[in-house]
């Protein structure tokens, strides 16, 4: 198939791009390096059947494909708050352009959205049933309400256009390609244990997170692309999907493992947990497992020990 990966050259943009090439595919990998950079997919440029293409997705284009993977939008903090304009207008206009594209030249599609999604939730873990409790007007809202809307996009173009969507919540996922200095909890501590600093904890360090590697998210991605209607009758595939890691691991537990993982003994120090900030995140997977028939393979320490090499391969270079 010819397939479209907006935000390909970024960190999971990437890896999947990586793996479509590996099966055969013809890949355009659109991205405006915002945060992507060419670096992740040099390796790639020149395989005849990936083609690099330099574009903004809040601007239209027109391509002849047979699948998009709508991966584009800074996912950090620490960039969707740089230019929190920019960010709702890639969530939201991207996905009209993605969306348009896709009914024209009768595409399926699949929107990366977010646990963000959830907010600081209520319920715990969360199932894709559950509406969220999310701060409309604070300081993650660009990128959290972006991402809603996306998915409501995606819900109406399927309902009204036919087109032939598939939404995936992605929990925090980590791996090789990482950015550095993405402010990313998991990142932030490999760098800071590399450099021989303390490890920032925000708060007490008890909220948790669930953090899955990134060869297993893309499998899922590719599972949830192309899975086909009917295939489970309790299952409307085109409703949205968590893919994420349900093992949980409160921040200090993270903190402690990334130490393990990077040889060193590990000094902490507590600064004010951000605005709006989630106390815990785990996905409900029962949906991924039923419909995709897929669950994580890599644990947190194997994960974080080829994420580490991987900084330490980068820091020499």
């Amino acid at each position: 198939m010819r397939i479209l990966v907006t935000g390909g050259a970024g960190f999971i943009g990437s890896h999947l791009c990586e793996r479509l090439v590996k099966e055969g595919h013809e890949v355009i990998c659109l991205d405006n390096f915002f945060t992507g950079r060419r670096e992740n997919i040099y390796h790639l440029l020149d395989d005849k059947r990936f083609e690099l293409l330099r574009h903004d997705v809040i601007e239209p284009v027109l391509l002849e494909v047979d699948q998009i993977y709508n991966l584009a939008c800074p996912a950090s903090p620490i960039h969707y708050q740089y230019n929190p304009v920019k960010t709702v207008k890639t969530s939201v206009m991207g996905t009209i352009n993605m969306l348009g594209l896709a009914k024209r030249v009768r595409a399926r599609i699949l929107q990366a959205s977010t646990s963000e999604v959830y907010g600081d939730p209520e319920i715990h873990p969360q199932p894709e049933d559950y509406w969220g409790h999310v701060n409309p007007i604070g300081p993650r809202s660009c990128y959290d309400e972006g991402k809603r809307l996306a998915e409501t996009l995606m819900m109406d173009y399927h309902r009204q256009n036919k087109v032939d969507t598939r939404i995936a919540r992605i929990f925090n996922t980590y791996g090789p390609r990482m950015l550095e200095h993405d402010g990313r909890v998991v990142s932030n501590f490999i760098t800071q244990a590399l450099r021989g600093e303390e490890l920032t904890l925000y708060g007490t360090g008890e909220q948790t997170r669930a953090f899955c590697y990134v060869d297993d998210l893309v499998e899922a991605l590719l599972r949830l692309m192309n899975v086909g209607e009917g295939t489970d009758p309790a299952y409307d595939v085109h409703d949205p999907v968590n893919l994420g890691n349900p093992g949980e691991f409160t921040m200090r537990e993270l903190a402690d493992e990334v130490g393990r993982a990077a040889g060193v003994d590990i000094r902490v120090r507590h600064c004010p947990l951000p605005q709006d900030d989630p106390q815990q995140r785990k996905p409900d997977i029962t949906r991924a497992r039923d419909l995709l028939g897929w669950s994580p393979t890599v644990s947190l320490r194997d994960g974080l020990k080829r994420t580490v090499a991987d900084f330490v391969e980068r820091k020499r270079t």
